[in-house]
């Protein structure tokens, strides 16, 4: 019985530490690289993107297959029901057979058909238009993993300032209940410096709340498993050398930009496509090659067989002459829809200027923002510092240890969001500007696939 006993606990430790390993194993901690990184390898929207573009791409290779030779193998029977009577000198005659079979290959081969000629580049472009959308999927998927990312960097370092703020509450209800306990404190400051410390609890569940959800928008865009758990290993001051030299070196081109690189294919496509109406006025020849075997017998169709091959060959030319202006009228609405391409790419890069100005201000304004709310920090602390010696001393009261423990926790808390806010700001203004680094993180900048 000893012995069963010292087994159970035995099994009991051995299951306790294989599950703290398995936590401990299913754990990832993970820089914004690395989130970006596993994102743009696993999101099921940019494995769908990839496949779009390989589904294209054999769409084109069926386009080249008509420029090559299509051969059938054709069977045909017919029964004659009733055959037809010729007359000839008053006398009728029935002609004809009861069973007609023929089998043989049919070949055909396009010659001259410049319509089709031109659909293939038109499958080149589709080809590039899916490329960049897929780039555009990526693009987007990378900004909104890093605003996840930076999210929950400020829910941590936010819930980290808060329980700061509390524990030196806790301490301070602590010092004010002894106080009061020999009749130095009031009971009012012991009851407020109380609730002062309790009141901040409800805050810390929020950011505690507000970080398992923000956790789980990152594992969803990363394409992983929810029941893992990651933890970053950066802070938002991490980030802070960086701020300022993207900022001032930030190239504000808009060569790379996904709207205008899609519009563009657009207005190219619509190009080919006027090319292709146009080659619908010029004739297309086709040649055709034919050989069969016959058999024509009565009675029952499967005896009797009477098999004569024969073979033909031809030409067909087809010379499109009159459609009613079809073509003419479907022409002009393609020139029309391709100047008003051209507007709309005007309109676009205006707007897509004035957005990136608008950006590197408020870039610029949240630059400056960081500085003050720094010296505010240094300031509260500062304050505070003097405020928790004139307590310890005895001078300080209730009110002023309170207001000096607000004013820090509110100019930390403002001090992280003004870095948070800067670098959304950025990571916005560079998928605006479609300039980011996609090859850092394992994508070829020509096909856009992601390296294996």
């Amino acid at each position: 019985m000893y012995y069963y006993h010292y087994f159970k606990k035995l099994l009991a430790i051995v299951a306790v530490a294989a599950c703290a390993l398995t936590a401990h194993a299913e754990t990832l901690n993970v820089t914004l690289d690395e989130c970006i990184r596993i994102a743009l390898s696993d999101n099921p929207s940019i494995i769908v993107a990839d496949m779009e573009i390989q589904r294209v791409d054999y769409s084109k290779k069926e386009t080249l297959g008509q420029l090559f030779p299509q051969v059938n193998f054709v069977g045909n029977y017919n029964r004659t029901l009733a055959k037809q009577t010729m007359v000839m000198m008053d006398q009728e005659f029935k002609v004809g057979t009861d069973n007609q079979h023929s089998v043989g290959f049919q070949g055909s081969l396009p010659i001259i058909v410049p319509s089709l000629w031109k659909s293939i580049k038109l499958s080149d472009n589709q080809i590039l238009q899916n490329i960049e959308n897929a780039r555009a999927s990526r693009l987007s998927l990378v900004n909104q993993v890093k605003n996840a990312y930076y999210s929950l960097l400020l829910a941590r370092d936010s819930k980290r300032v808060i329980e700061a703020n509390h524990e030196t509450a806790l301490l301070t209800a602590d010092v004010f209940k002894k106080q009061y306990e020999i009749g130095v404190a009031t009971e009012y400051d012991m009851t407020r410096a109380r609730v002062a410390a309790t009141t901040l609890e409800p805050s810390i569940l929020d950011a505690a709340n507000s970080i398992e959800a923000l956790k789980l928008q990152l594992k969803v865009l990363m394409g992983i498993d929810a029941n893992i758990d990651i933890e970053p290993v950066e802070t938002l001051d991490s980030y802070k050398s960086m701020m300022y030299e993207y900022t001032m070196n930030v190239d504000t081109s808009l060569v790379n930009n996904t709207n205008i690189k899609q519009l563009d294919l657009q207005t190219d496509y619509l190009r080919k496509a006027l090319d292709v109406q146009k080659m619908s006025w010029i004739p297309t020849l086709t040649g055709s090659i034919n050989y069969m075997w016959n058999s024509m017998s009565n009675g029952s169709p499967f005896k009797n067989f009477n098999w004569n091959p024969y073979s033909q060959a031809s030409l067909s030319l087809a010379w499109p002459l009159f459609t009613g202006g079809q073509r003419y009228y479907k022409q002009k609405q393609t020139e029309i829809s391709l100047r008003e391409m051209k507007w709309q790419r005007e309109n676009l890069t205006r707007s897509l200027n004035a957005q990136v100005q608008t950006q590197l201000n408020t870039m610029k304004s949240n630059l400056k923002q960081i500085e003050s709310n720094a010296a505010s920090v240094a300031l509260a602390e500062k304050s505070d510092h003097i405020m928790q010696e004139s307590f310890k001393l005895g001078v300080g009261t209730f009110l002023q240890i309170q207001d000096t423990q607000n004013a820090l926790l509110g100019a930390r808390l403002s001090y992280y969001q003004a870095i948070y806010n800067l670098l959304v700001s950025q990571s916005d203004l560079e998928f605006m500007l479609g300039n980011a680094p996609l090859s850092k993180y394992g994508v070829s900048t020509e096909t856009n696939q992601t390296k294996k």
